[in-house]
């Protein structure tokens, strides 16, 4: 019996993604995000990732900064490790929430002398917090545009900021965060980050609204593949995230099977970057939670393969 040749639009976004590969003429732009470590075991963990993922040459990689300044030194320490002992451009995060302007103003001055050229500026959540009620200090910079403004006037760092796609939690409507994004552009934001997010219908609409409102500035969707929907939904309800009811369907009954779950994860966080490329995105960022198998697989997903060392 001879089968048919299928017609491409028969396969599926991954399927479908594996055929354009040798056609892109527009190389895939990746970036990712890592914690500093607590412990010597976590360190080892934590670098056992970056060397994995150096050799597909992600765009940069950025280091987050705990509630309040909390991880400060260990984010700085990272940082800097990363710039000296790898080929990768490190973006150091910075919060302003529950510090003075003239304290994070001297972080910013020490990463420059550092030689980091990219911030990621957020306002951030006061420690042991996550998700309540934000009070800036009256000698503080009261949200992340006047932070980003502030480290434009330092020096001429490259400046990402956050976006949520789905809403800011605090915010009272969509069309006020983008009105707080085209501020932060204003006051110099070079790039927006999305926080992490599984509707993509949700993000399309909201993509095309930031653009209808002149916002011209990279766009990176966020993406977490995790393979614990319990402590997924931890970080999510703070934030204001809703998981759809399908993606708890999919890990149903499968706690004490690790391998299942990540099966899983791996797959729906492939998925979502298939069916984005093929929506023309090019520029993707992961939250990578300092575990490199999950996103290096996906990165193979979308056609980036290792660099000649």
């Amino acid at each position: 019996m001879t089968r048919p040749i299928l017609d491409p639009s028969a396969l599926g976004p991954i399927a479908r993604a594996g055929q354009r590969h040798a056609l892109r003429s527009t190389p895939q732009s990746l970036s990712f995000e890592f914690g500093p470590p607590k412990t010597p075991e976590l360190e080892e963990s934590l670098w056992t990732c970056i060397r994995r993922l150096e050799p597909l040459a992600p765009t940069f990689v950025s280091v987050t900064y705990g509630a309040g300044g909390s991880t400060r030194d260990r984010t700085h320490r990272t940082v800097r490790r990363i710039r000296e002992e790898t080929t990768l451009k490190p973006a150091a995060h910075l919060t302003c929430v529950g510090a003075s302007r003239e304290a994070v103003d001297a972080v910013v001055r020490d990463y420059w002398d550092a030689g980091i050229r990219h911030v990621v500026a957020l306002r951030g959540d006061p420690p042991g917090s996550l998700g309540g009620v934000y009070e800036p200090r009256a000698d503080g910079y009261a949200n992340a545009t006047e932070l980003t403004a502030a480290i434009g006037k330092i020096a001429p760092f490259e400046i990402s900021v956050s976006l949520y796609p789905q809403k800011h939690p605090e915010s009272p409507s969509i069309q006020h965060d983008i009105d707080v994004l085209k501020a932060k552009v204003d006051a110099g934001a070079t790039r927006a980050i999305t926080q992490f997010f599984f509707d993509i219908d949700e993000f399309l609409r909201f993509h095309d609204a930031v653009r209808d409102a002149g916002v011209t500035i990279p766009i990176l969707p966020g993406i977490m593949p995790v393979s614990n929907f319990k402590g997924l939904k931890k970080m999510a309800a703070p934030c204001g995230i809703p998981l759809p009811d399908w993606l708890g369907e999919l890990f149903e009954g499968l706690d004490s099977d690790p391998d299942t779950r990540r099966l899983i994860a791996g797959s729906v966080a492939a998925e979502m970057c298939a069916r984005l490329e093929e929506e023309g995105f090019h520029d993707f960022h992961f939250y990578t939670l300092n575990r490199a198998d999950l996103v290096y697989a996906i990165c193979r997903v979308l056609g980036v393969k290792e660099t000649a060392s």
